[in-house]
Protein backbone atom coordinates (compact mmCIF):
# COMPACT_ATOMS: atom_id res chain seq x y z
CA UNK A 1 0.00 0.00 0.00
CA UNK A 2 1.21 2.95 -1.22
CA UNK A 3 -1.03 6.14 0.36
CA UNK A 4 -3.69 7.03 2.52
CA UNK A 5 -6.50 5.97 0.01
CA UNK A 6 -5.22 2.83 -0.42
CA UNK A 7 -5.64 1.74 3.17
CA UNK A 8 -9.16 3.45 3.03
CA UNK A 9 -9.85 1.19 0.07
CA UNK A 10 -8.62 -2.21 1.45
CA UNK A 11 -10.81 -0.78 5.18
CA UNK A 12 -13.92 -0.49 2.77
CA UNK A 13 -13.06 -3.82 1.40
CA UNK A 14 -12.76 -6.15 4.46
CA UNK A 15 -15.99 -4.16 6.31
CA UNK A 16 -18.13 -5.45 2.97
CA UNK A 17 -16.20 -8.98 3.73
CA UNK A 18 -18.01 -8.73 7.35
CA UNK A 19 -14.52 -7.94 9.41
CA UNK A 20 -14.97 -6.17 12.53
CA UNK A 21 -13.19 -2.73 13.25
CA UNK A 22 -10.98 -4.41 15.53
CA UNK A 23 -10.12 -7.49 12.90
CA UNK A 24 -9.10 -4.46 10.38
CA UNK A 25 -7.18 -2.79 12.51
CA UNK A 26 -5.54 -5.77 12.80
CA UNK A 27 -5.34 -6.92 9.35
CA UNK A 28 -4.07 -3.30 8.38
CA UNK A 29 -1.40 -2.71 11.46
CA UNK A 30 -3.12 0.45 12.51
CA UNK A 31 -4.78 1.52 15.72
CA UNK A 32 -8.52 0.77 16.26
CA UNK A 33 -9.13 4.47 16.54
CA UNK A 34 -6.87 4.64 12.70
CA UNK A 35 -9.45 2.08 11.40
CA UNK A 36 -12.45 3.66 12.55
CA UNK A 37 -11.04 6.88 10.85
CA UNK A 38 -10.37 4.95 7.22
CA UNK A 39 -13.76 3.56 7.58
CA UNK A 40 -15.30 6.61 8.40
CA UNK A 41 -13.75 8.29 5.22
CA UNK A 42 -14.30 4.96 3.00
CA UNK A 43 -17.89 5.61 3.74
CA UNK A 44 -17.46 9.73 3.09
CA UNK A 45 -15.68 8.79 -0.88
CA UNK A 46 -18.78 6.13 -1.32
CA UNK A 47 -21.10 8.88 -0.91
CA UNK A 48 -18.99 11.95 -2.61
CA UNK A 49 -16.93 10.63 -5.22
CA UNK A 50 -13.30 12.13 -5.74
CA UNK A 51 -13.01 13.04 -2.41
CA UNK A 52 -9.14 12.68 -0.78
CA UNK A 53 -8.04 11.60 2.93
CA UNK A 54 -5.01 13.01 3.12
CA UNK A 55 -5.96 15.47 5.42
CA UNK A 56 -6.11 14.79 9.06
CA UNK A 57 -6.61 11.52 10.61
CA UNK A 58 -5.09 10.06 14.05
CA UNK A 59 -1.41 9.97 14.29
CA UNK A 60 -0.32 6.47 13.06
CA UNK A 61 2.54 4.46 11.20
CA UNK A 62 0.88 1.71 8.78
CA UNK A 63 3.85 -0.78 8.20
CA UNK A 64 2.94 -2.97 5.40
CA UNK A 65 5.41 -6.50 5.84
CA UNK A 66 3.51 -8.25 3.17
CA UNK A 67 6.56 -8.93 1.45
CA UNK A 68 7.38 -11.26 4.17
CA UNK A 69 4.14 -12.84 5.10
CA UNK A 70 3.10 -13.82 1.18
CA UNK A 71 6.58 -16.13 1.14
CA UNK A 72 6.86 -19.26 3.35
CA UNK A 73 10.33 -19.11 3.10
CA UNK A 74 10.94 -15.35 3.86
CA UNK A 75 8.62 -15.85 6.61
CA UNK A 76 10.42 -18.26 7.88
CA UNK A 77 13.78 -16.55 8.11
CA UNK A 78 11.92 -13.62 9.76
CA UNK A 79 10.97 -16.03 12.34
CA UNK A 80 14.50 -17.09 12.82
CA UNK A 81 15.74 -13.77 13.21
CA UNK A 82 13.30 -13.50 16.31
CA UNK A 83 13.80 -17.11 17.72
CA UNK A 84 17.13 -15.51 17.74
CA UNK A 85 16.44 -12.49 20.15
CA UNK A 86 14.82 -14.59 22.35
CA UNK A 87 17.53 -17.19 22.68
CA UNK A 88 18.71 -15.78 26.47
CA UNK A 89 15.71 -14.90 27.78
CA UNK A 90 14.75 -18.13 30.04
CA UNK A 91 15.79 -21.40 30.24
CA UNK A 92 12.62 -23.64 30.94
CA UNK A 93 10.55 -21.76 28.02
CA UNK A 94 8.56 -24.67 25.99
CA UNK A 95 5.39 -23.24 24.73
CA UNK A 96 5.40 -20.17 22.33
CA UNK A 97 2.24 -18.29 21.65
CA UNK A 98 1.18 -16.58 18.95
CA UNK A 99 -1.27 -13.76 19.41
CA UNK A 100 -4.28 -13.99 15.82
CA UNK A 101 -4.44 -13.68 13.19
CA UNK A 102 -0.84 -12.32 12.32
CA UNK A 103 1.15 -13.78 15.22
CA UNK A 104 0.07 -17.02 14.70
CA UNK A 105 2.72 -18.06 11.56
CA UNK A 106 5.78 -16.16 12.89
CA UNK A 107 5.13 -18.02 16.05
CA UNK A 108 5.04 -21.33 14.41
CA UNK A 109 7.95 -20.79 12.52
CA UNK A 110 9.66 -19.49 16.12
CA UNK A 111 8.36 -22.53 17.93
CA UNK A 112 9.95 -24.95 15.38
CA UNK A 113 13.24 -22.67 15.53
CA UNK A 114 13.31 -23.28 19.56
CA UNK A 115 11.79 -26.21 19.83
CA UNK A 116 8.74 -25.34 21.70
CA UNK A 117 5.34 -26.29 21.56
CA UNK A 118 2.57 -24.19 20.33
CA UNK A 119 -0.62 -22.14 21.36
CA UNK A 120 -2.57 -19.16 19.60
CA UNK A 121 -4.39 -16.86 21.71
CA UNK A 122 -7.60 -14.88 20.04
CA UNK A 123 -7.57 -11.11 21.15
CA UNK A 124 -10.36 -9.19 22.37
CA UNK A 125 -9.88 -6.68 19.65
CA UNK A 126 -11.46 -8.82 17.07
CA UNK A 127 -14.71 -8.67 18.56
CA UNK A 128 -14.69 -5.14 18.94
CA UNK A 129 -16.91 -2.30 16.86
CA UNK A 130 -17.84 0.14 19.21
CA UNK A 131 -17.85 1.20 23.03
CA UNK A 132 -15.80 -0.35 25.30
CA UNK A 133 -12.91 -2.97 24.47
CA UNK A 134 -12.54 -3.76 27.99
CA UNK A 135 -16.33 -5.65 28.30
CA UNK A 136 -15.02 -8.04 25.73
CA UNK A 137 -12.94 -11.41 26.24
CA UNK A 138 -9.94 -12.40 24.54
CA UNK A 139 -9.50 -16.68 24.27
CA UNK A 140 -6.70 -19.25 23.90
CA UNK A 141 -7.76 -22.06 20.74
CA UNK A 142 -8.36 -25.07 21.93
CA UNK A 143 -6.62 -26.41 19.16
CA UNK A 144 -3.20 -25.62 20.60
CA UNK A 145 -1.55 -26.39 23.55
CA UNK A 146 -2.11 -25.27 26.87
CA UNK A 147 -0.82 -22.55 28.98
CA UNK A 148 -1.20 -23.69 32.88
CA UNK A 149 2.31 -24.07 34.75
CA UNK A 150 4.54 -23.08 31.51
CA UNK A 151 6.92 -20.45 31.02
CA UNK A 152 6.10 -18.88 27.44
CA UNK A 153 7.48 -16.76 24.70
CA UNK A 154 4.38 -13.97 23.35
CA UNK A 155 4.31 -12.87 19.08
CA UNK A 156 2.90 -10.57 17.47
CA UNK A 157 3.87 -8.75 14.41
CA UNK A 158 3.25 -5.80 15.18
CA UNK A 159 2.70 -3.15 18.48
CA UNK A 160 0.93 -0.34 18.06
CA UNK A 161 -0.04 0.91 21.26
CA UNK A 162 1.07 -2.27 23.26
CA UNK A 163 -2.58 -2.93 24.52
CA UNK A 164 -2.79 -6.25 22.22
CA UNK A 165 0.19 -7.73 23.79
CA UNK A 166 -0.33 -6.34 27.44
CA UNK A 167 -3.61 -7.86 27.45
CA UNK A 168 -2.17 -11.66 26.36
CA UNK A 169 0.47 -11.16 29.28
CA UNK A 170 -2.45 -11.20 31.74
CA UNK A 171 -4.09 -13.85 29.35
CA UNK A 172 -1.14 -16.08 30.06
CA UNK A 173 -0.82 -15.18 33.68
CA UNK A 174 -4.38 -15.96 34.36
CA UNK A 175 -4.39 -19.51 32.78
CA UNK A 176 -1.14 -20.14 34.98
CA UNK A 177 1.69 -19.56 32.58
CA UNK A 178 4.72 -17.49 33.31
CA UNK A 179 5.50 -14.57 30.52
CA UNK A 180 9.06 -15.03 30.29
CA UNK A 181 9.63 -12.65 26.68
CA UNK A 182 7.49 -11.10 23.90
CA UNK A 183 8.80 -10.60 20.75
CA UNK A 184 7.86 -9.12 17.47
CA UNK A 185 8.32 -7.90 13.83
CA UNK A 186 8.34 -3.99 14.36
CA UNK A 187 7.57 -1.89 17.31
CA UNK A 188 6.13 1.68 16.42
CA UNK A 189 5.83 2.68 20.38
CA UNK A 190 10.03 1.74 20.81
CA UNK A 191 8.70 0.07 24.30
CA UNK A 192 11.39 -2.36 25.95
CA UNK A 193 9.05 -4.23 28.37
CA UNK A 194 5.33 -4.20 29.19
CA UNK A 195 3.79 -5.55 32.63
CA UNK A 196 7.57 -6.07 33.87
CA UNK A 197 8.29 -8.38 30.53
CA UNK A 198 10.88 -7.78 28.48
CA UNK A 199 10.00 -6.87 25.27
CA UNK A 200 12.30 -7.49 21.54
CA UNK A 201 11.66 -6.36 17.95
CA UNK A 202 13.53 -6.79 14.71
CA UNK A 203 12.43 -2.93 13.86
CA UNK A 204 11.13 0.00 15.53
CA UNK A 205 9.16 2.46 13.92
CA UNK A 206 9.37 6.14 15.40
CA UNK A 207 7.94 9.46 14.72
CA UNK A 208 10.06 12.39 15.20
CA UNK A 209 7.52 15.51 14.67
CA UNK A 210 4.59 16.13 14.05
CA UNK A 211 2.89 15.61 10.77
CA UNK A 212 2.06 19.02 8.39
Amino acid sequence: MKNVDDLIESAADLTQRGLSKGEIADELNVSRETASWLIERGSVQETTPGTTAQVGGPHDIHVDWSALGRDSRRLSYAGAAMADLLTKEGEEVDLTIGIEKAGTPLATTIARELNTDLSAYNPRKHQWEEGDIEELEGSFSRNFATIRDRDCYIVDDIITSGTTMTEAIEAVRAEGGTPVACVVLADKQGVEELDGVPVFSLLQVIRVGNNA
